[in-house]
């Protein structure tokens, strides 16, 4: 019992690691989330969204393909530059 219990664990722990999403970051500064890695097919993207539908964009378009866990993202995308007066 011990031992099946444990290679059910360690089955689950396995396979956990395998999903990964995707950020595609595009040309205009827009953020689009795969479920797939996007596969590229003459000069388009075709991917997987979070909702299992299939989406495509063409290469053009796309700036950066990166995993989700190393996307670079702003610390504070609200942030006033210099020389910027707050709205009245």
């Amino acid at each position: 019992m011990k031992i099946a219990v444990i290679l059910l664990m360690f089955s689950v722990l396995a396979l956990s690691g395998c999903s990964r999403h995707y950020v595609m970051t595009l040309n205009n500064g827009t953020k689009v989330v795969a479920a797939s890695k996007p596969q590229l097919k003459e000069g388009t993207y075709y991917f997987k969204d979070a909702t299992g539908g299939e989406q495509t964009i063409p290469q053009g378009r796309v700036r950066e393909i990166s995993p989700g866990t190393h996307s670079k993202t702003e610390a504070n995308p609200f942030k006033v530059g210099p020389g910027s007066a707050p709205a009245k």
